[in-house]
């Protein structure tokens, strides 16, 4: 199918535009019929009469074949109405019943209503509500705060909405009764003597009063604060003296409009601290600062029997002097956690290249060669992001500037569909020949990331590589999401870029996970040149994280800024998370067999981990070790699991050893050797006790939020809806109805015309000649 736009509002073209190839052949078949060995009366110039007749009457019959058609724009009145979805649910209770008056106000501006409740008590089911009413083409207005607490997403709604045109207009009332809500965070496992730290908040919605805050571990009050605004956090630290379940409960004393969520409660499993080996030729601060954490063995070399231990660090320890590196590799598969930490005796200058220790870490020993990879630009040029396309092409070109030479790279341009504007080079010789092509870029169109993705796969072919999105990200991920991980099958990472005027991050981080790769902001470029041998951030020093959704840097702050780097390489398949600010790498990790490798390769002049061991960048070093540690009661048998949980919401309950346990009537089931599971759902809120392990039931999360939630402006966004306010009504009706009125394009077949006006033509020639026969006395026009 093929098609030209010839106005504004007006296109025509072809559904099978291949038949135009039956053209010439005609053509040429008419050709020999009238002139290839012409030896009748009939005169030359009648014969070209002829042919030229015949030609116009085989040509509009091909074009008939080809399906000529036109799609114009044009207005329809519609029939405007509005469903108003009210949410019921307790939330909303904290904000006047404005339904009545909104649906009068719409109807009296001459458009239907058609009201639906939604919720009850403390179930608010928004999303599947938003789903059930959505038609094709039509205007649904949700009358709620948008606070989920079952079934299908604001963000899944939103998706059936874009697929039948459907918009999704809010009108979320101003809360106007005073309500509190009180909720504890921190650990739900600790370390035994480790100080931890715990933060218990008080929020929620209306005029300001006063609310006591009352904390208590164990039942011991451990804070307490009274407080006239929200929010308002109360931080702190516990250290628990003994192993097993202990309880953090938090108790506001406030007059508001619901009791049930002002105690907050959280049970924290209290283990012995993991037993780790720490191994190192020389005496370094590391060890002191792991000995605060866990409880660490030193030895000079790593013996035979790892047994007992967690994890394994190795600090500036040479080959030759690391130990039983085979017992180790061993130890690491089946489960165990290994930390390489540098120095000026590790790695290259500790003859790592080629040993047994090396095998194992996700860094290749010595400074590499860049290796070249391939690239491709996938940059948004739809109507979405026309209206910031200057900071698109900006952020393109920056990518672009941030790339090795020995890389090659292609582009692709997308909106509804994917367009290749460069073919994959060598970026040494196409460098500037992309920055024309970037530069002149145009925007236009619908936005379908997934066609993106799909045309920069196209473009790879079967090479493995990276592809690098820059897009404002508003589109609905899942499907490219999807597209995105089944090329992670394939060996192409995706990253994602946010640029624009309005960016989704949300999508575009959803993307970036899905196809294994990141999501950096516009103005976080730098990070790709180190990833991609580019010159990283010219001039600057210290610790760049290049990727912040890994747990070991997530939140974590970096002042530091070492001396000192091993000469290594990240190895592909490897989780680079740190690096210095010329692009050597600090931090990375990775799996290795079972078990969990991550090496540091960043270090002070005098060979110790320098201002990594002082707050807030000793952060990077408690995560890192915790990763390699992982789970902390893997080797425990007995209850060792059970989340805490909300009245109504299943939590599950672990159990490990060797038969089958009998606890009540608690229903175990096996799901792996020797690992047993059941699950349990409370009906009221408070602490509960299985077997040797305590779990806590928390108010339903229908009372944990009010006041509009964030998704809510996405639902609009998503789907070209509007934020109206209370004394909008008029508003809604005029939106209403301008949506149902509306520009639709209208096809037109116009196969049967050109058929017609091929048989008009056939019968006038046929006609004309006959007539000039009789009135001649002469067969010339009959062409005998």
């Amino acid at each position: 199918m093929v098609g030209v736009e010839l106005t504004e509002g007006l296109s025509v073209g072809l559904a099978r535009p291949l038949f135009l190839l039956a053209l010439p052949l005609g053509v040429a078949a008419l050709w020999a019929l009238i002139f290839r060995g012409a030896s009748g009366t009939a005169s030359g110039e009648s014969r070209r009469w002829l042919f030229a007749a015949r030609v116009v009457v085989v040509a509009l019959v091909v074009l008939s074949a080809a399906g000529p058609y036109t799609v114009q724009s044009k207005s329809t009145a519609g029939d405007p109405s509005v469903t108003l979805l009210v949410d019921r649910s307790d939330s909303m209770a904290v904000a006047p019943d404005v339904a009545d008056r909104l649906a009068e106000s719409i109807e009296d501006a001459g458009v239907s209503v058609r009201r639906v409740p939604v919720g009850a008590n403390a179930s608010s089911p928004i999303g599947d509500a938003v789903a059930a009413n959505l038609r094709e083409n039509g205007s649904v207005v949700l009358l709620s705060d948008g606070r989920v607490t079952s079934g299908r997403s604001l963000a899944s709604a939103a998706e059936l909405a874009r697929e039948v045109n459907a918009t999704v207009s809010v009108v979320s009332p101003e809360s106007r009764t005073t309500e509190r809500y009180v909720t504890v965070e921190g650990p739900e496992k600790a370390s035994l003597g480790v100080e931890n730290r715990f933060v218990a908040r008080v929020d929620g919605v209306g005029p300001n009063t006063s609310a006591t805050l009352t904390v208590r571990v164990d039942g011991r009050v451990v804070a307490e604060r009274t407080t006239n605004e929200v929010p308002a956090v109360v931080g702190f630290n516990h250290t628990f003296a003994s192993t097993g379940s202990h309880t953090v409960t938090a108790e506001i004393d406030v007059t508001d409009r619901f009791v049930a969520n002002d105690v907050y409660r959280k049970t924290v499993r209290v283990v012995e601290r993991p037993e780790v080996l720490y191994v190192s030729p020389g005496d370094y601060p590391f060890r002191d600062y792991l000995g605060e954490l866990y409880d660490v063995t030193t030895a000079e070399r790593v013996p035979e029997n790892l047994s007992s231990y967690y994890a394994v660090v190795v600090q500036d320890a040479p080959a030759d002097r690391i130990g039983n590196v085979d017992r180790l590799q061993e130890f690491v598969i089946d489960g165990g956690g290994l930390a390489v930490v540098g120095g000026p005796n590790s790695f290259a200058a500790g003859g790592y290249r080629g040993s047994s220790i090396a095998s194992m870490l996700p860094v290749s020993v010595g400074e590499g060669q860049r290796r070249a990879t391939n690239i491709v630009l996938a940059v948004d040029v739809s109507g979405s992001a026309e209206e910031g396309m200057r900071i698109q092409k900006s952020a393109a070109l920056s990518v672009l500037e941030q790339l090795g030479d020995e890389n090659e790279v292609g582009l692709v341009g997308f909106n509804y569909q994917a367009c290749r504007v460069s073919a994959i080079e060598p970026l040494s010789r196409n460098r500037d020949e992309l920055r024309d092509k970037i530069r002149r870029l145009r925007a236009g169109g619908a936005t379908d990331i997934a066609a993106g993705l799909r045309g920069a796969a196209e473009l790879l072919g079967d090479r493995t590589g990276t592809v690098i999105l820059i897009s404002d990200g508003r589109d609905n991920p899942r499907e490219a999401a999807e597209v995105a991980a089944r090329l992670a099958d394939r060996g192409i990472r995706v990253i994602t870029v946010g640029a624009g005027e309005r960016i989704n991050e949300r999508t575009l981080t959803t993307i970036a996970g899905a196809g294994g790769g990141s999501y950096f902001r516009a103005t976080e470029t730098t990070k790709l040149g180190i990833l991609f041998g580019g010159a990283g951030a010219a001039g600057g020093s210290g610790l760049v994280v290049l990727d912040r959704s890994a747990f070991v840097t997530s939140g974590v702050t970096l002042t530091a800024s070492p001396a000192s780097f091993n000469d290594v390489t990240v190895r592909s398949g490897a989780d680079f998370l740190v690096a210095g600010s010329n692009g050597q790498p600090a931090v990375a990790t990775w799996r290795y067999g079972l078990g969990r490798v991550a090496t540091i390769t960043a270090y002070g002049e005098d060979g110790t981990l320098d201002g990594l061991l002082r707050e807030p960048d000793s952060l990077l070093l408690t995560r890192t070790t915790n990763y390699v540690v992982g789970d902390p009661e893997r080797k425990a048998t007995g209850i060792t699991g059970v989340p805490d949980t909300r009245v109504g919401v299943p939590t599950t309950v672990t159990y490990r050893g060797s038969e089958r346990p009998e606890i009540g009537n608690v229903s175990f089931r096996r799901v792996g050797a020797e690992t047993y599971q059941a699950t349990l759902t409370p009906e009221e809120t408070g602490y509960f006790r299985v077997g040797n392990a305590t779990y806590a039931a928390n108010y339903p999360a229908e009372y944990a939020a009010f006041g509009p939630a964030p998704e809510l402006e996405a639902l609009v966004e998503d789907t070209g809806g509007r934020e109206f306010s209370v004394g909008e009504g008029a508003q809604i009706a005029r939106f209403a109805a301008e949506r149902a009125r509306g520009v639709r394009p209208v096809r037109s077949d116009w196969t049967w015309l050109t058929l017609l006006v091929g048989l008009l033509a056939f019968t006038a020639e046929v006609s004309y000649r006959r007539l000039q026969v009789r009135r001649r006395n002469t067969s010339d026009g009959g062409l005998p």
